[in-house]
């Protein structure tokens, strides 16, 4: 079970996270989590080169230790990295000291102020720690990409019919998610520039949020 769309009143509840960014201009935020992979990643920032948008990878440590060269081409394409965890770890299922301690050596692959838990899920003691430290960034739109019960018509209907000016949507560049980004993700993109709007990376406007 996801939403879809983040309810105002979670946004309202967790204000001290990141949901969306305020603005006027015609511009969305495009995430992705849980890369680099070869399979997919590449091709994703083949895509958005296509259009000239840029967007925001949350990655997994452990993949960016496989993959240091997907991970430098993101950085050098312009794009912001957040960090993910190492090892893409639930904190809802892990104690704070090890879950802390798997941010750390996420730290150690990638530098970035940029935090986005696994699932969006952390304990309180843990967002407590971690907003000392990190700018949290959540989602106001979910793709659903990573769910293979839903068609890729879906998934596209998903961030078309609910995103809007400073949406922070996310997609996944893992394999799970690949039949439905790779239907969705040029499609969507046609459809920002088709209506004027472009993605931009966290880092562009990371002091201009409110």
């Amino acid at each position: 079970m996801y939403l879809v769309k983040t309810p105002p009143i979670i946004k309202t509840l967790f204000s001290d996270f990141i949901w969306n960014i305020n603005t006027d201009e015609k511009e969305v935020f495009i995430t992705f989590d849980d890369g680099p992979i070869p399979e997919l990643t590449p091709w994703v920032l083949d895509v958005l080169a296509d259009y000239g948008f840029k967007a925001s990878f949350f990655c997994v440590g452990d993949n960016v230790r496989k993959y240091p060269e997907i991970y430098n081409r993101i950085i050098n394409e312009g794009h912001t990295i957040g960090n993910h965890t190492y090892n893409h770890v639930n904190g809802w299922l892990t104690d704070q000291k090890t879950y802390l301690d798997n941010i750390k050596k996420c730290d150690s692959l990638i530098q970035t102020d940029f935090f986005r838990p696994p699932y969006g899920k952390m304990s309180r003691g843990q967002s407590a720690v971690l907003k000392t430290e990190k700018t949290i960034v959540m989602w106001d739109v979910l793709s659903g990409d990573f769910d293979q019960t839903i068609t890729k018509e879906k998934c596209l209907s998903n961030v078309i019919d609910n995103y809007s000016s400073g949406s922070i949507i996310v997609f996944h560049d893992n394999l799970k998610a690949a039949i439905n980004l790779k239907y969705t993700l040029p499609r969507f993109l046609q459809h920002l520039a088709d209506h004027g709007f472009t993605s931009m990376s966290l880092e562009e406007v990371m002091y201009e949020y409110a």
